[in-house]
């Protein structure tokens, strides 16, 4: 569970210089990305006699993936799945030039390794340690909720009121036809307040880059594995007279799980096979709370991390293409991102880390940064921004609340992060743009339900549209109130740093 309290988590807008070269209407060829002189490179080396797993990409034409396969034969390594129409084969080798030698291979665009460790036998972005609600507080929080329509624990939940999802809901609480679906480390579909509106038919475990559709395969592989089941409820929870409830109570919610079941890793591999799942099987909305492993950042002078870039993008341009639109958070590390130095001493995240100086207008956060994906930062309860959330001009899409325990709401618990469903039929709080991003996906959700013909690109400007802009802040920003300036927010009262377009409103969504 290391990996899951406090990971970072950056975003840029892609600029030009990303050069994806694929059939889907990727962005327009050109050369990669400058080498950085402060950068330090390091592409998967495997010893002899270890494998590791690769993404191979290539033209999407029957003749050119045939030969491609064969190719992979020729070079030691075992195809595992091909998503022909984007033109992505999923292998693995033992062979340590195998990537090399594959991209000496006519038709092929990009390969490369998508870890630096040997496969076993099998992150996000949520910030510190969950704090379980027990039966005596969940008591407590019951008698305060006695408001009609109000769930049990709804007295705690701050972040619904702060957004109008409470009056949304007795508007319209979304659509039966609409699904979002949580890339994530797995949801409990068990759950009481989940069970109502779970889509098994739109779910699937995708670790390893197949997806296993057997029933129950996309369950976390353990308690400790709570991170998508909280998300979930966030989004989707059932005003059920049970617990809590979601931002959009009443559309339905998939659990697509991608995390490694020892390592909760994200590998590249998983999260193309999530994301083309979710636009085979109608899926209108993902949320995606993590970065891909094992790099924080993939920088494009590196073929193992172009490829990595390359594979991923072609996967979320093709849910995009089918109607899907892809939401992810923006980070815990309150770091501007429109910077053009920042130091990743986390990558990689499977091996021995080697600390590194990146320009993210360079090397990029997959998914967030990707084109078309939509950013989110958090805020606390008094909308502001979380003093962990990170944040850049020109980078922030849209915020949401993501909770912060600085800001003490007048709630039963005072507690300023988030409440939400944990397996095992329990609950309990978490903050992190992890967070934050599913209350968006829920704003989303109901804007897709009002309006279900819109495009993922129409969805965008809707959600920007609806969203509150409280501007940046006039005092300077003390994000942990230790008398120290912590943030710079850059920007207008329509767009800024901190916010984006603003904190998304559920209640002018359904209006």
């Amino acid at each position: 569970m290391a990996h899951l309290r406090s990971r970072r988590r950056l975003a840029l807008a892609v600029p030009v210089a990303l050069s994806l070269t694929a059939s889907l209407g990727f962005l327009p060829g050109a050369a990669a990305a400058a080498p950085l002189t402060t950068a330090t490179s390091a592409s998967a080396s495997p010893a002899d006699g270890t494998e590791l797993a690769y993404v191979v990409n290539t033209k999407t034409d029957r003749h050119t993936i045939e030969s491609v396969k064969r190719a992979i034969a020729r070079a030691d390594g075992t195809v595992v799945v091909t998503y022909d129409k984007i033109g992505v084969i999923v292998a693995h080798s033992a062979d340590p030039d195998f990537g090399k030698r594959l991209r000496a291979v006519r038709g092929v665009q990009s390969a490369g390794a998508t870890r630096t460790a040997p496969l076993t036998a099998a992150g996000t972005t949520d910030e510190g340690a969950a704090q379980y609600l027990t039966k005596a507080q969940a008591a407590k929080v019951a008698a305060r909720s006695t408001a009609s329509g109000e769930e049990p624990l709804e007295a705690d939940q701050w972040d619904l009121r702060a957004i109008g999802a409470d009056k949304a809901a007795k508007i319209n609480p979304g659509s039966r036809n609409v699904t979002v679906a949580v890339i994530d480390t797995g949801v409990d579909d068990t759950h009481p307040d989940l069970a109502p509106n779970f889509s098994a038919a739109q779910s699937a475990n995708c670790v390893g880059g197949k997806a296993d559709t057997s029933y129950g395969a996309w369950r976390p592989a353990n308690a400790d594995h709570y991170h998508g089941t909280h998300v979930a409820g966030e989004i989707a929870a059932a005003r059920n007279g049970i617990g809590v409830a979601g931002v959009a109570p009443n559309v339905k919610v998939a659990g697509i799980k991608v995390a490694d079941p020892v390592s909760e890793l994200f590998y590249p591999e998983s999260v193309v096979c999530a994301f083309v799942f979710a636009a085979d099987h109608g899926v209108e909305v993902t949320n995606n709370s993590y970065y891909v492993d094992p790099w924080l950042y993939n920088c494009m002078d590196d073929p193992d991390q172009r490829a990595i870039v390359d594979a991923v993008n072609r996967a979320q341009l093709y849910a995009q293409h089918k109607g899907t639109l892809n939401l992810a958070s923006a980070g815990n590390s309150n770091d501007d991102l429109d910077s053009h130095a920042l130091v990743d001493d986390s990558s990689p995240d499977d091996s021995t880390a080697v600390p590194r100086t990146v320009d993210p207008h360079e090397c990029f956060d997959v998914p967030t940064q990707l084109p078309g994906v939509v950013t989110v930062s958090a805020t606390g309860v008094t909308s502001t921004k979380a003093y962990y959330s990170s944040y850049g001009d020109g980078v922030i899409d849209i915020a949401a609340p993501g909770g912060d325990k600085y800001r003490i709401p007048d709630t039963p618990s005072k507690n300023g992060r988030i409440l939400s469903t944990m397996p095992n039929n329990q609950y309990a709080f978490l903050q992190g743009t992890s967070m934050a991003s599913p209350h968006a996906a829920g704003v989303a959700a109901l804007l897709k339900s009002a309006h279900p013909s819109a495009t993922p690109a129409r969805l965008q400007a809707l959600l920007k549209a609806q969203a509150d802009n409280p501007g940046c802040p006039t005092d300077p920003y003390d994000g942990d109130g230790d008398g120290v300036v912590d943030a710079t927010c850059v920007g207008g009262k329509r767009v800024n740093g901190f916010y984006g377009f603003g904190i998304v409103n559920a209640l002018r969504a359904v209006k």
